[in-house]
């Protein structure tokens, strides 16, 4: 074999080894990303805090915010005095159901339905915090429980004078429970929960307002 035909074969292998390394580049750089993208979530948009007052013919009083809109509770079941505070904006809701303490049995009772209530949420729950709830000048005293992981409800509460009044809240959102994409939703309308409880008050001026002594 002559030194033009080994030349010439050499230059037909370099340039099919060119090809094949600039196909193989090509086809590198055209394949698809499968890596995993972070999630992503609509921006949220907070209103401005600014509160009124609830006042009814029920037993008590409190301070709410304006983006929360009162409606009475209509579901079977449902009692006087048993509201729902919507949080459209939120895709929440609040609810609140009062029961009047007529027994120191109705009242143990009404105590640990707070508790079991609070407590079936454990399947999916990651914790669950109870802390006291104590104002002896407005005799308003109770729990409130902190449920954290991908419950349906994030928070839920008691109160009660221990002697007539008791009320139940629950905070629910209307949507798939997602921790990490509620979170800031969550945080923001916790501290207007706490606003409506350290505003809470029992009325003594509702039509059949109780007056007496602790119960036996």
């Amino acid at each position: 074999m002559g030194d033009m035909e080994r030349s010439r074969k050499k230059s037909i292998a370099g340039i099919w080894g060119l090809f094949i390394a600039l196909t193989s580049l090509y086809a590198c750089s055209s394949e698809p990303d499968y890596s995993p993208k972070p999630r992503g979530y609509a921006r949220i948009y907070f209103p401005e805090r600014t509160y009124r007052q609830y006042k009814a013919d029920c037993p008590y009083t409190f301070t709410y915010p304006t983006y929360a809109i009162v409606e009475p509770d209509n579901a079977k079941g449902a009692k006087p005095c048993w509201i729902n505070l919507q949080l459209p904006q939120f895709k929440g809701t609040l609810h609140l159901s009062y029961q009047p303490v007529t027994s120191k049995k109705v009242f143990n009772e009404l105590i640990e339905d707070a508790h079991t209530f609070a407590f079936k949420h454990t399947v999916k729950a990651t914790s669950i915090d109870e802390g006291i709830i104590r104002y002896p000048d407005r005799k308003v005293y109770g729990i409130y429980y902190t449920i954290d992981g991908n419950a349906a409800s994030s928070a839920q509460f008691f109160l009660t004078d221990s002697t007539h009044h008791y009320l139940r809240g629950a905070l629910y959102f209307n949507t798939q429970p997602r921790l990490d994409s509620i979170q800031p939703v969550l945080d923001f309308v916790k501290k207007d929960m706490a606003v409506l409880i350290k505003s809470f008050r029992w009325s003594t001026t509702f039509p059949g307002a109780p007056k007496g002594r602790l119960l036996p």
